[in-house]
Order: structure tokens, then sequence, then C-alpha cells
């Protein structure tokens, strides 16, 4: 891997560049499961927890709208299931969304940090591009830890840190274990993150087509949907209608009647190194 690394960035032995080589590959980090442990890494971040347990875990991320948060906080109630939400500094700040901010978390929910100003790490056309500095990444993500702090979240409590867009590179991984955090992404094989985009978008993805991609991850997909996080956003806008939320109530009952548990993050990530 050293090898690669010094071809593609102009390393060569001995010329003094060897220690910037060891950096990059510090920031280097290819999908695959780490050493003892049982959960999926992509990039630094967990992707997925243990795949030979029949659990899974939901989660919401939250930037600018909320109009579905009522609806799915007495819906996990109803069925008795523990989510974690992800919200940006801006989403705390919002005078709107205290109330529900506040039930979420008297009502035994995780809550975590999606970064202050919902910034884009990283270059969509090239990942390892980075479009953030390290101090601005890191001011960027203390500023939404201290949002937290009003609500009562303790940062040693809220270890796990979902990145804005669920986009990122293996250098804010790394910046984010610095700071003393695990980043995570949702598991991939499912349309459950496109439930924001709006009908005028070619990338549209129904509500109907997002609930049959998530049973047939179930059906055909690698492991099914064990050690799965299933991400969803609290709200999508004015510009969609067809609020994927609203299935939530079939969505939950439809995954334990297949056998599954839906269990806290905590729960299916267990204890981090």
């Amino acid at each position: 891997m050293l090898e690669y690394i010094r071809k593609k960035y102009g390393c060569t032995s001995g010329s003094g560049t060897g220690l910037i080589c060891m950096v990059i590959l510090a920031c280097f980090c290819f999908k695959g499961r780490e050493a003892g442990a049982q959960n999926l890494y992509e990039q630094g971040g967990i992707v997925r927890g243990d795949t030979s347990k029949r659990t899974l875990c939901l989660v919401f991320t939250g930037h600018e709208f909320a109009e579905g948060g009522e609806f799915i906080r007495k819906e996990l109630k109803r069925q008795e299931v523990k989510a974690s939400f992800f919200f940006t500094g801006d989403f705390y700040r919002n005078q709107d969304f205290e109330k529900l901010i506040r039930s979420l978390k008297s009502d035994g929910h995780y809550l975590g940090a999606h970064s202050d100003r919902h910034l884009l790490y990283a270059s969509w056309e090239d990942r390892d591009k980075l479009l953030v500095t390290k101090d601005e990444f890191i001011t960027d993500l203390k500023a939404n830890y201290r949002e937290m702090e009003r609500f009562g979240i303790k940062a040693e409590e809220a270890i796990f840190y979902l990145p804005p867009y669920e986009w990122y590179n293996g250098c804010v991984a790394q910046w984010t274990k610095a700071l003393g955090f695990q980043l995570i992404n949702y598991s991939k094989g499912t349309l459950s993150h496109a439930d924001y985009t709006t009908e005028d978008l070619p990338a549209f993805r129904s509500s109907d087509s997002i609930f049959e991609s998530i049973l047939a991850q179930e059906d055909t997909g690698k492991a099914g949907l064990k050690g799965f996080i299933l991400l969803m956003h609290i709200g999508a806008g004015p510009g969609r209608e067809d609020k994927f939320f609203d299935q939530l109530p079939a969505l939950l009952s439809q995954v334990k009647e297949r056998g599954y548990s839906w269990v806290s993050l905590d729960e299916l990530l267990g204890k981090i190194p």
C-alpha cells in the first residue's frame, strides 16, 4: 500500500517526503473489518454492525427540516423502538425544533452530531480531495457539540458522529478519531437514504420503491439486514410530497415479523476501541 501511495502522490524514498507518505497512508483506509472487530469499516468509518446477529438500528439525520419528527417519535414509542438522531448545530439552534429535541431525549433515543453547518468535506468527483482544512473541521464539529451541551448531551455520551451528506474520507475519519469520536455511516444496499429526493429530480425515489429496496435487501442481500445501519431523514422539506416516514409503522413491524430486533446504536456497535 505504501508503494501505491508513493506513486500516486509523488513520494520517493530518501527524498524527505517519506513522512508525508506515512501521513497520507494513515488517512487512507480500505473497506474491511478491523482486526478483532465485528463491525464493518469503510474509509475509517463504521458502516455496519455484527452480521452474525439478526439486529439492526435506525438512524435519522436532520438539518433544515423536521416535519416528520413528531410522527416518527410517536411511532417509535408505540412500537418500543429506540433510534438514533444526528442533528446539525443549525438544527439544535432552531427554536422550532427545541421541543422535539427534548422529547426525543426524554424518550431515551440517542442524540448525536451531524456537523455544525452541514459542510461538504470531500469532493464528490474525487473523494481523496478535501474541501475543508483540519482546523475548519475541528471548529465546525466542536461548535456542533456545544449546541448539544445546551440540551444536556455530553460529548462522552455521544461518541458516534455521522458526517454531513454522509460523505467523508479517511482523513476526516482520522480527525474524528483524534478528537475522541467514532465516525459512522449508513449501510449500503437500500434506498432509504434517498427519502429526501424531490419529485422534480431525476434521482427521485418514491416511498414505495424505497420500502421495496429494504425488503429486497433482506431477501437477496448478503447477510440480509443483519447489522444494518438504516438511515432516514427526519424531514424532507416542502419540496417532497411523498413522505417516506409515513411508511415507518409498516417498516418497523414488517422487519420485526421477519425475525429481526431493532436495537440502539450502542447495542448494535458495541464498545469501540
